[in-house]
């Protein structure tokens, strides 16, 4: 029973800093990325700031998961396939790190929904 405690914390923090990590990196680079396009400085980190969305809907359903592991982590889960494909399928290019990097997200949503049903049949 207390292997079984150990391992749900271990796959919680394992996707929630993960995943914290990952959005964070990729929130700053979408921001900062394009933002010379528009003469830089402030002015351009702000016209470029659309690009951080969907690295901001992911943040925000990390914390969902952090209260509602099985609602969050589904979400996560989706949304992670959805990035998947839009990143790296969807147009002309594809590179392995974007490939990997969004792979990651729903491999972390599998986690929260893996560390719920572990806490879930425990307490049973």
């Amino acid at each position: 029973m207390k292997n079984t405690i150990s391992y749900v914390n271990i796959l919680k923090y394992v996707a929630r800093y993960t995943l914290l990590l990952v959005a964070s990196l990729l929130l700053v680079f979408s921001v900062v990325s394009g933002s010379e396009d528009y003469d830089g400085g402030i002015t351009g980190l702000l016209k470029n700031s659309p690009n951080a969305i969907p690295w901001l809907v992911l943040i925000l359903l990390i914390f969902v998961a952090w209260k509602y592991e099985l609602l969050g982590g589904s979400l996560i889960f989706l949304c992670g396939l959805w990035f998947v494909y839009f990143f790296n399928f969807s147009g002309p290019n594809f590179w392995w790190i974007t490939f990997f990097l969004t792979s990651l997200i729903p491999i972390m949503g599998l986690l929260f929904i893996l560390s719920w049903y572990l806490d879930k049949r425990r307490k049973e």
